[in-house]
């Protein structure tokens, strides 16, 4: 079992009905946005990937051991009780509520392509019928968050802080021994949704 994200199908026929839902919770909140009923940009709008529920885990918690200022290691490289210990850090700083990664299902919900379109995580109500317990996440807010703790990990980004093509494709190669290929490999597909998001105007939808 795993996780799946995907950019561009919201819009059609078969989702149409579900992303009504998202859009009136939206609309109550203040929030403008809507899924373009054709997929756009010019890849299409359309992007999948998917990895285990585990390799999502393993990256929040590298993001918070840089956010905390500890030591920033692969979970292959660390045993399983200070991999458990370091999973209790993570819980501690989602309840701070203030970010895109942390705060939201790792099952279902939404990803919207806006830059910022609210500072923090949308908790829309229960009653709202939005999947995923209602966390609504910002691409745009999800991304910086991505680059920021990029280095971290390994990938090298250009001077303007963004990713470049070369640097793209090795991460798309990194060997399987990389002490942080689980980590990496969740980065670059979230980033990757993103882009593909913000790109096309289509939410990253979580399955």
């Amino acid at each position: 079992m795993g996780l799946s994200i995907i950019v561009g199908t919201l819009g059609s026929p078969e989702l149409r009905d579900d992303a009504e839902v998202l859009h009136r919770a939206l609309e109550a909140e203040g929030v403008a946005w809507r899924e373009p009923a054709a997929p756009g940009g010019d890849d299409g709008g359309v992007f999948s990937a998917g990895f285990p529920y585990s390799y999502l885990s393993g990256l929040r918690r590298v993001y918070v051991l840089h956010r905390l200022g500890e030591p920033v290691t692969g979970a292959r490289g660390v045993s399983r009780e200070q991999y458990e210990e370091e999973l209790e850090l993570v819980d501690d700083e989602t309840v701070m509520f203030d970010s895109h990664l942390l705060c939201h299902a790792d099952y279902a919900g939404y990803y919207i392509p806006a830059e910022l379109p609210f500072e923090d995580p949308l908790f829309l109500p229960e009653e709202s019928g939005v999947p995923g317990g209602g966390m609504v996440g910002s691409c745009g807010a999800l991304r910086a968050e991505l680059l920021g703790f990029a280095a971290a990990i390994g990938i090298r980004l250009e001077a303007d802080g963004s990713l470049g093509p070369a640097e793209e494709s090795r991460l798309a190669d990194l060997p399987g021994d990389d002490p942080f290929e689980p980590e990496v490999f969740t980065w670059l597909q979230l980033y990757r949704a993103c882009r593909a998001s913000l790109d096309s105007g289509n939410a990253i939808v979580f399955c």
